[in-house]
């Protein structure tokens, strides 16, 4: 059985806890390797490595630590066959979706090549009588990364890219249902010339994540995943005195006007939907008719299109629309969900879950949902899916589908599709959620805006990549200087103003 280690100070080493977990194969249901799970002692030996290395790191001119970045863009387009085939082995998406998961954390490290502009400070010339006023704007020391495994290159990119741009050294701690990849892209940073110590990878479950947010040393921790793990991490860091940046669930709803091009919103429908068999925190899982003939409409061109989704392993070719769901655990709470539904009056137009896959029978696959009439107080509404799922909830009208949009206790995305100017423009100024799409149906900003969502998807101040990321791995320092100019005026006692 081949196992999996860690990445420290610039090498892979075996874990030494004795603790693992099982790494499948989510199309076969086989476990294909296993994971070292990390104990407290092996998180302090990578802290102390990263604290030796980042001085010197910190102090490295910016544009030679952007200069490995560069070099590190160019690895990743050399090796992006490689790294999808790895990702797609372990998560079970498709080539090309698991090459877009590369790609979106490459764009990162692409924005990340400007730090130097990004880290200048401030200066004012005569702030006062001979007095020069500027900040600086310098790294925290060493941060850390808790990543989920749906996107296992893209959010560890997001993380680890500004953060060592800014001058950190940085531990990752992935997630150990697909930990292959973030392993590749530390030694991928290491041959972009990356200094040993710097990027640290370390496997593990709850005892590893509480070693993060317990070590002293760790000045800073980021985290992408579930709600409920998201304000446990944010209150236990914060309560360490840590920088904190925690992401958590959602459920984006999508609004179809009676004015949308139908065929543009069932298109992005099944796209958003159950594209990576709906295992995104950007998926639409609800979508928002507007009137009874709408909604009709839409359920009549959507049903073929969902019956004729093709799923299969990646193996199949780049034509397959998704796989399976990472684990056995995530398949059995997906179908119960979809029984839940049932059970609570929805009505389940397609019904995906007698799928099976000939060859791939103990495969982890869930064939495509489609749920009309439900309702804001069904489990399947209430709860994220995370799974290939859509859920159609009518409104009556315009201000009843912004209603229901706004009362969800998350805030994560959501969309709009309509013709007209002056429903998008207020929808997008009075919808409280974080990132918003007209006529977009998954909107995912682009790697120079930032990245974050609202209510119960967020917590805390500063979001993901973007100038904020630059701001969240640094810290800003003002300098007050005066150099004497030969003339002695004796001390002064009295608070400085300006005269």
């Amino acid at each position: 059985m081949r196992e999996i280690g860690h990445f420290i100070n610039g090498a892979r080493v075996p874990g030494t806890s004795g603790r693992f977990a099982d790494v499948y194969n989510p199309a076969t249901g086989e476990v294909q390797a296993r994971v070292a799970l990390a104990s407290a002692a092996e998180i302090d030996t990578a802290v102390k490595g990263a604290a030796i290395a980042q001085p010197f790191w910190g102090a490295t001119n910016p544009q030679r630590r952007a200069r490995v970045l560069m070099k590190f863009v160019d690895l990743l387009n050399r090796d992006m066959d490689k790294l999808a085939t790895a990702l797609s082995r372990e998560h079970g998406k498709t080539l090309p979706d698991a090459k877009g998961d590369v790609i979106r954390g490459l764009e990162v490290a692409e924005f990340c090549v400007g730090a130097p502009h990004l880290m200048k400070g401030e200066f004012t010339d005569a702030a006062g009588p001979g007095i020069d006023m500027y900040s600086l704007r310098q790294p925290l020391g060493i941060a850390a990364g808790i990543t989920p495994f749906n996107f296992p290159a893209m959010i560890p990119m997001w993380k680890f890219c500004p953060a060592i741009a800014a001058g950190n050294a940085f531990i990752l701690k992935p997630s150990e249902r697909d930990p292959s990849v973030p392993l590749m892209l530390a030694e991928l940073m290491l041959e972009a010339g990356l200094p040993e110590g710097v990027l640290q990878v370390v496997n593990g479950d709850k005892e590893a994540v509480d070693a993060i947010l317990d070590h002293p040393e760790i000045a800073a921790v980021g985290f992408v995943g579930s709600t409920p793990i998201a304000q446990y991490i944010y209150g236990r860091g914060c309560s360490a005195g840590k920088r904190v940046q925690c992401f958590g669930g959602a459920k984006n709803h999508m609004i179809i006007m009676p004015d949308a091009d139908l065929d543009q919103a069932v298109d992005a429908l099944v796209g958003a939907g159950y594209g990576a068999a709906g295992e995104r925190c950007m998926a639409i899982s609800v979508a928002v008719p507007v009137g009874e003939e709408t909604a009709d409409r839409l359920i009549e061109a959507l049903i073929p299109r969902v019956e004729s989704l093709k799923i299969g392993p990646y193996t199949s070719g780049n034509d397959v629309d998704f796989g399976p769901v990472v684990t056995k655990a995530a398949q059995e709470r997906i179908l119960g969900l979809i029984d839940r539904g049932v059970e609570q009056g929805a009505k389940l137009v397609v019904d995906g879950r007698g799928f099976r896959m000939q060859g791939y029978e103990n495969g982890f696959f869930v064939g495509a949902c489609l749920f009309d009439r439900v309702t804001t107080d069904m489990d399947i509404y209430r709860q994220e899916i995370f799974g290939p799922v859509l859920s159609t909830v009518r409104a009556r009208s315009y201000n009843e589908a912004l209603d229901i949009t706004m009362r969800n206790e998350y805030g994560n995305g959501t969309a709009i599709f309509t013709r007209d100017g002056d429903t998008a423009r207020d929808f997008a100024a009075r919808v409280n959620v974080g990132m918003v799409g007209i006529n977009v149906p998954i909107p995912v900003p682009l790697a120079y805006h930032t990245f974050g969502g609202w209510k119960k998807s967020a917590f805390g101040d500063l979001n993901q990549h973007g100038p904020d990321a630059f701001r969240f791995y640094t810290r800003t320092k003002t300098v007050t200087a005066r150099w004497p100019s030969g003339t002695k005026e004796g001390a002064s006692f009295s608070i400085p103003t300006m005269d």
